[in-house]
């Protein structure tokens, strides 16, 4: 089974760089993230051409968004609200598969941005992402335990480690590397004890990236990128990673998104 995750920035005006996606990479389950469309304007017709029949979308007008498509069925499917808010960022899906006696939960997120000042007493948008990951550390907690076979995955919009940015030092103040909002992501790894995917293949000290800003204009030159989108599993699911891949050459497409793709391979047959 391989599970994709994308920040797609706008799924309507970037089918077509999704359809390519999915034919190149075969993906069996594809969460998006930031697809920002209300549900009727999601371009279903087309991924449910090219194969993907089963669809969980909630979405929102311009903003946000977030999406499973899935070439098999879904036991259960949810929409979660946090902070008081419909903004459309986390849904779930439950699907069997013979490895586990439960079916096998994943869960896409989109965590806030938190806009530019990193200061909760000044920036309502810095607050309400601290207020979110907290919310998401506790409700892990008291909702599973780490037992049980879950994914977690998405634009987490934090790069927690050091060599996840360019420059550690450089970014300390700067809004997704700050020690604040690396200390709440790693309670909410600590929850479940998840397990970093991308992490496992990639050791800590070696670079790795999954976003560069549009403002760049040779990006693969500079390289200031960050690796703000994640892949988590529970430990039982653990011993089915086999694979993963950051398909950095999307960023390079025409009008690409500036997230970058990140797959994983489980070796589990979906019944």
């Amino acid at each position: 089974m391989k599970i994709l995750t994308w920040n797609i920035n706008s799924v309507r005006l970037r089918i077509n760089l999704l359809l390519r996606l999915m034919e190149e990479e075969q993906p069996d389950i594809v969460c998006l993230q930031e697809t920002k469309t209300p549900d009727e304007h999601f371009p279903l017709e087309a991924v449910t051409k090219a194969g993907y029949a089963h669809t969980h979308i909630h979405g929102m007008k311009s903003y946000n968004g977030v999406a499973v498509l899935s070439k098999v069925p879904f036991k259960t499917q949810e929409i979660w609200h946090r902070c008081g808010k419909e903004d459309c960022r986390h849904v779930a899906v439950h699907v069997d598969t013979p490895a586990f006696a439960e079916p096998l939960q994943i869960h896409c997120l989109y965590i806030p941005a938190g806009g530019d000042e990193p200061d909760p007493e000044v920036n309502d948008k810095f607050a309400h992402k601290l207020d979110f990951v907290d919310e998401m550390a506790r409700w892990f907690a008291d909702q599973y335990t780490p037992d049980q076979p879950l994914v977690a995955l998405g634009d987490f919009n934090i790069a927690p480690l050091e060599n996840d940015v360019w420059s550690h030092k450089q970014l300390l103040k700067v809004v997704s590397h700050t020690p604040v909002e690396v200390e709440k992501l790693k309670e909410m790894q600590n929850s479940l004890d998840w397990q970093d995917a991308i992490r496992h293949f990639i050791p800590p000290e070696d670079k790795a990236y999954t976003w560069w800003s549009y403002r760049n204009r040779d990006w693969r030159k500079s390289d200031r990128g960050r690796r703000l989108d994640h892949i988590w599993l529970t430990k039982p699911v653990m011993p089915f990673l086999t694979h993963h891949k950051i398909c950095i050459d999307t960023r390079d497409w025409s009008q690409p998104s500036d997230h970058v793709p990140v797959l994983a391979r489980l070796d589990l047959q979906l019944q």
